[in-house]
């Protein structure tokens, strides 16, 4: 299959697995499209939204979807790294053997995630990045592909531990699941006050989810998106040449690196489930906000003038 067919068959994919996704999940389309964007970039979500959103529903209807693995760990102040990651125990044999914790699936749902202490949240955040986990002096790779979709819930801060800037930036997206609109939320309603439930059927399996993964990565970027992508991060920056007033004036930490190339990723990402052959700057726009509002740090005078991390993000693009 030629790398032109490969396309077509992503984007029948993508359709498709939507298709399938809002047979569960009502309106949220641009929470939907940048989970899927995420996903198809091999990149990992924290989706950020009031209780009753259906931010777990909407991870386990893609889990669905995606016909692969799936875990969901509720996360808890008493939740220990072996927990997650798995332990040894003596087998019949005496012989010690290594039990895999649910973090061995395809796809986990890291419920709650600032519900549980530092120790726990940086051996996830560890398996996140290295792919692979470390138990008893002895690695153990994790399944291929392998996704962390974590929820968190933003208004009740008593009793969490938050998670820092520097374990933030593993994730690639930061989402923000906002409430469905008046009509959506009457069809959410009729939906789920009768006897029936749809079902999710499966559309892509791992094998086809690493194939798009790849064909992603190699469309070419013309040398301007390129440019924009890095001047963009660069101007988040404070003691950068190319920052603006606004953010000398409202941020006290710019973003790295890892941000330009996320943004880059997934604007190959996003133009390749939209059917374009390269990425344009309407899809490093498109990617923007998700990727950088996390990554940023604002002063209290940003808080005080109302100025929010969507609305600096608006600013420098």
């Amino acid at each position: 299959m030629t790398d032109s067919e490969k396309m077509q068959a992503l984007g029948t994919s993508y359709s498709l697995l939507k298709e399938e996704i809002h047979r569960v999940i009502v309106g949220q389309e641009e929470v939907v499209d940048q989970v899927l964007v995420s996903m198809f970039s091999g990149g990992h979500c924290l989706l950020v939204g009031v209780p009753g959103l259906a931010k777990t529903l909407l991870v386990n209807s893609i889990a669905g979807a995606l016909g692969v693995g799936f875990s969901r760990i509720q996360f808890t102040p008493d939740l220990m790294p072996s927990d997650i990651i798995g332990s040894e125990i003596l087998d019949e044999s005496r012989n010690f053997k290594f039990i895999k914790g649910p973090l061995f699936s395809n796809i986990i749902l890291a419920d709650e995630i600032n519900r549980t202490p530092p120790k726990t949240q940086s051996a996830l955040l560890e398996a996140m990045q290295e792919r692979k986990v470390t138990a008893s002096g002895k690695t153990y790779p994790l399944p291929d592909p392998f996704f962390v979709l974590a929820t968190q819930n933003p208004i009740e801060q008593e009793g969490t531990y938050p998670l820092p800037e520097a374990q933030l930036d593993r994730f690639m997206f930061n989402i923000w699941v906002d409430y469905p609109t008046y009509e959506d939320e009457i069809t959410i309603v009729k939906n789920t006050t009768t006897g029936q439930k749809a079902l999710v059927n499966p559309v892509l399996s791992g094998e086809d989810i690493l194939a798009f993964q790849s064909l992603i990565r190699k469309l070419p970027v013309a040398d301007n998106v390129l440019e924009y992508a890095v001047t963009l991060v660069a101007k988040t920056r404070i003691n950068d040449s190319k920052a603006t007033e606004i953010t000398r004036k409202y941020l006290t930490w710019g973003a790295g690196p890892r941000a330009s190339q996320n943004l880059i990723l997934a604007a190959k990402s996003h133009a390749a489930l939209k059917g374009k052959f390269s990425p344009d700057i309407e899809d490093v726009v498109a990617v923007a906000k998700p990727i950088l509002r996390h990554r940023l740090v604002r002063n209290y005078k940003a808080e005080a003038d109302g100025f929010s991390m969507d609305k600096i993000i608006d600013s420098l693009m």
